[in-house]
């Protein structure tokens, strides 16, 4: 070995004592730093494993049969989550709207039968169930506690993967969808762990292994964009479900669409808001007929709510007692005038 690669390897040698000295590691080696980037990501995957393990096995995949004349085929498939231990389970409305038959397959492979409980396709949820006992389950947590920024898990059957877990954060509350009947599901959940067709009725679960949301839509094309329905409004359609076995919902009787309104007219009844609802049609003997609404009136507001569009009127129905008795404001003419209406049930 000559002087110069002597020297060399000495000058590497002193540095690297002089990094230990100091704390950092020699090449080849994580220094302190990077240890501690090493042990955040293994706090990261331990809590990813714990959440898959704890929710994991009450994620079902749900296969859908059609009828085709006198023919059942295959109709397509999603997810589910299994919320108590004598086979009832939550998904979406979409996965199994028209089915006439359904299959449930269990993470130990086990396939059972199951039925409709009842359906809500205004929240795109549904309640399934299979007959069977003592399975693993799943507990719906507090949706209005999560948070922009933090950890969120998707479980689901991706492409009819079973069981895919796939991680990103909570991106945006607040969101709003259009169900299959037309209505705006409020205060949807946009997060950024991957979905793709399957992934529909799988459970978003914080770190803690708590459900916050049931996915439900993604938009073909983007990337990180997902949606889901809060498990606080989960938890309402399914005590709506299995308690009456359909969510009720009070209505009026009436055609409507959102109308804006002249700035004269703000001013002169001095409105809170630009646009308001106005009445298409009034069903025959409806609460509205009955209530003195007539077509062409304008809802401005309803017990003292402002009601710019359909959708804030669609709102407060579904959160009034139905048969209790309302305020209704319109406008008729250049007359503002209130009225008491009884909401009824949607369909009864």
């Amino acid at each position: 070995m000559d002087d110069l690669t002597k020297r060399t390897l000495q000058l590497i040698n002193d540095t690297n004592d002089a990094k230990v000295e100091q704390g950092e590691a020699p090449p080849g080696e994580l220094s302190g730093a990077g240890i501690a980037d090493v042990e955040l990501l293994d706090a990261y995957s331990r809590a990813v494993i714990r959440v898959a393990e704890a929710a994991g096995p009450a994620v079902v995949g749900i296969a859908v049969r059609t009828s085709k004349g006198a023919e059942l085929e295959p109709g397509g498939a999603g997810s589910g989550i299994i919320i108590a231990p004598d086979g009832y389970i939550l998904t979406n409305d979409h996965v199994v709207h028209d089915a006439k038959q359904l299959s449930v397959s269990l993470t130990n492979d086990t396939v059972l039968s199951a039925s409709i409980v009842g359906t809500d396709p205004a929240t795109d949820l549904a309640v399934v169930r299979c007959a069977s006992s003592n399975l693993p389950f799943a507990t719906l947590g507090d949706s209005a506690a999560i948070r922009v920024g933090q950890l969120v898990i998707a479980i689901g059957n991706p492409l009819g993967y079973q069981s895919t877990v796939s991680t990103g954060v909570v991106s945006a509350l607040g969101r709003a969808l259009r169900s299959r009947d037309g209505r705006l599901i409020e205060n949807i959940i946009q997060h950024t762990a991957p979905l793709n067709p399957g992934n529909s009725g799988g459970p978003l679960v914080d770190s803690r292994g708590r459900i916050v949301g049931v996915n439900t839509a993604i938009i073909l094309g983007a990337q990180g964009i997902g949606f889901s329905i809060p498990s606080d409004t989960a938890k309402w359609v399914v005590s709506q479900i299995l308690t009456h076995g359909r969510v009720r919902r009070g209505h009026l009787g009436i055609g409507a669409q959102q109308r804006p309104l002249s700035r004269r007219i703000v001013r002169f009844h001095n409105l809170a808001k630009e646009s308001a609802v106005e009445v298409l049609h009034v069903e025959l003997n409806s609460p509205a007929g009955r209530g003195g609404i007539r077509k062409g009136d304008i809802i401005v507001a309803v017990n003292g709510t402002d009601i710019p569009n359909v959708d804030r009127l669609h709102h407060f129905l579904s959160d009034w007692p139905i048969g209790n008795p309302v305020k209704i404001a319109i406008l008729r003419g250049q007359e503002r005038l209130e009225v008491e209406v009884i909401p009824s049930e949607t369909g009864v």
